[in-house]
């Protein structure tokens, strides 16, 4: 019988989060709180957001409602990074980026975790930016999800490819 495999990647959901910077630009554009306090946020790049206020505290407010879009559109906070506030002439900016991908070192991680503490038929193999787990046994399979969902990894993780 051929092994069952599935992948552990780090990715983001473009549309996803592309909806939440949607939801979170109209309810800075509605609410009585950021009226004319030029607060913004949009797109700088395929993975990088910029938020824009007059005010260091307008800036935070602006992160915070972006930061419970991206909870309320199903994507993982981990994934989601933001500087401190810097002023920029009259304005204070945050960039803030999607991280996607797991770093060698990360996979590393996962795949002492997932030796040291996974069932004894599933082996592990970094693969780019993804870890291969491949085992004869679904039901292993499903126990290193499991594990993975279950450990405090400072990185989102989503499966795919599951055969």
């Amino acid at each position: 019988m051929a092994d069952s495999s599935f992948d552990i990647v780090s990715k983001v959901d473009r549309q996803e989060a592309d909806n939440a910077l949607n939801q979170a630009a109209k309810e800075l554009s509605q609410r009585f709180d950021f009226k004319n306090t030029g607060t913004t946020i949009e797109w700088k790049g395929e993975l990088a957001v910029e938020i824009t206020s007059g005010t260091e505290e307008r800036a935070k407010a602006a992160l915070e409602v972006f930061r419970e879009k991206i909870i309320k559109r199903g994507l993982s906070l981990k994934s989601f990074e933001a500087d401190d506030p810097r002023s920029s002439g009259k304005e204070y900016k945050i960039s803030g980026t999607f991280k996607a991908g797991i770093s060698q070192e990360q996979a590393k991680k996962l795949g002492k975790l997932i030796r040291d503490e996974g069932p004894k038929s599933v082996k592990a193999q970094v693969m780019g930016d993804e870890l291969r787990v491949t085992s004869k046994s679904r039901d292993d399979l499903q126990a290193v999800q499991a594990l993975v969902k279950a450990a405090d990894l400072d990185f989102a993780v989503q499966f795919d490819n599951y055969r």
